[in-house]
């Protein structure tokens, strides 16, 4: 307990180095641009520059879709996750405004007006080499950005925006050979294009190598099965996963994996579940609540039914600690990942608190396990669920303050539905919990 040294995150060097990879693009483009004094030279420099701009954001979205570790295990995957539906819709801002202002320049080039951009495009798509493949790959880039907002995405099948998401990769392949192909700046300056494939060349590699060898080489090394499935609650289950020297995987408490049961039904279907115990070395539990059709079939599982598991991914470890007393709060079925940290962080008596935030008393999933752990531990173990009339319960600043005097003084980790984790933040801060000390993820992705 003396030597803790929080992890930092590594989160403000790597944006820093995108930001630099950015000016690298704007310079590129700058050293390429003659003086122009006209306005379809303007527009057509200003189509290069979207266009260029794009294509590096491109590179960027697909890396972040790789679960590279340094990002899965040190920024946070929820975190990367924002990154990556920020980054998705910068892209495609830039590519509507590269498309039409490259092919506005065009048509005003050959003598016509706005009016005819539409059959500017259709020449271009024709006639330019590898405008076809850019064509197709910017219609799937489309298709993604309206199944991914909001409204649209709630309403679809988890597995099947999945499914389409993964779509940006072959988004990414077609659209990549028009740029060297058609882009000046790759014509004029050979180093540019070398530049242009190593970037997409050491992203290929990345997404190559974590999304599909490294998972093939974790099960086919750990071979995991279902052992048995328990359930703990009315809706909620757990499900006990064997295998081979499995506490060589790494795991961590508070980190999760993205499972697959090859059971009917569910080969297709792979969804991340925390880790609701410390791993043992032959042994992993996951706890899951019942709300749609992936999680209600967990309870069928069948013992030995095989599993594929790709991970472990997240942050919420006790890396990110950095004072001697915690406290960790849970909202429904967050307790999950909670309740492996309430097992094994260090700490004296009375170092650890745990708050568990649930709607009714039978909602309280793995209680027993926890009270049986604070007793053990010495840690302090509370829970907040509604009044019999329905009333929600106080967690408030002034709340928190009164039952943990020196909250100011404490870590906390907190896991939950995005409302819920918002609502508990605001009362942190305003219990004089410092920003960097709540260390939270939230794993609706």
């Amino acid at each position: 307990m003396r030597r803790i040294r929080p992890r930092r995150s590594p989160a403000v060097p790597l944006l820093l180095a995108v930001g630099a990879g950015a000016v690298a693009v704007l310079w590129l483009w700058w050293d390429n641009t003659p003086s122009i004094s006209d306005t379809t030279g303007r527009i057509i420099a200003a189509g290069r520059i979207t266009g260029l701009l794009a294509g590096y954001l491109m590179a960027l979205v697909v890396l972040q879709m790789a679960r590279v570790p340094a990002l899965e295990r040190r920024v946070g995957s929820d975190r990367v996750a924002r990154w990556h539906a920020m980054s998705g819709r910068y892209t495609v801002s830039l590519v509507i405004a590269h498309v039409f202002l490259i092919m506005w320049g065009y048509a005003l080039q050959a003598g016509k007006t706005l009016g005819d951009i539409v059959q500017q495009t259709i020449t271009s798509v024709e006639q330019l080499p590898d405008m076809g493949k850019a064509a197709i790959g910017t219609g799937l880039l489309f298709v993604i950005a309206f199944l991914s907002i909001g409204p649209v995405r709630r309403r679809l099948p988890y597995d099947s925006w999945y499914h389409v998401h993964l779509l940006t990769y072959a988004a990414m392949y077609l659209t990549f050979w028009h740029q060297i192909t058609t882009g000046n700046e790759f014509a004029v300056q050979p180093s540019a294009k070398t530049f242009w494939y190593g970037l997409y060349g050491v992203v290929t590699a990345l997404v190559l190598w974590y999304r599909v060898i490294t998972p093939v080489r974790l099960n086919l090394r750990h071979r995991m099965r279902v052992e048995a499935v328990i359930e703990e609650t009315p809706g909620i289950v757990s499900v006990l996963i064997g295998g081979r020297r499995l506490h060589r995987i790494g795991a961590e408490a508070g980190q999760f994996f993205r499972w697959r049961f090859l059971a009917p039904g569910m080969r297709f279907s792979s969804h991340p579940y925390s880790l609701s115990a410390a791993p043992r070395p032959g042994l992993l539990r996951i706890t899951v609540k019942a709300i749609g059709d992936h999680t209600s079939r967990l309870r069928e599982l069948e013992p030995g039914t095989r599993v594929w598991a790709e991970g472990p991914y997240g942050a919420l470890t006790a890396q990110r600690r950095s004072r001697g007393k915690v406290l960790l709060v849970a909202g429904g079925v967050g307790i999950t990942p909670m309740r492996a940290l309430f097992e094994t962080l260090p700490g004296a008596s009375g170092d650890i608190t745990l708050l568990y935030r649930a709607n009714t008393t039978q909602d309280l999933a793995l209680w027993g396990e926890l009270a049986k752990i604070a007793e053990e531990r010495g840690a302090r173990l509370m829970y907040a669920v509604n009044s019999p009339d329905g009333e929600r319960p106080d967690i408030s600043a002034d709340s928190l303050r009164r039952k943990i005097p020196d909250i100011d003084d404490h870590d906390v980790f907190m896991c939950g539905p995005p409302g819920f984790a918002q609502s508990v933040y605001d009362a942190l801060r305003g219990a004089g919990v410092p920003a960097r000390r709540i260390h939270h993820e939230s794993f609706e992705m």
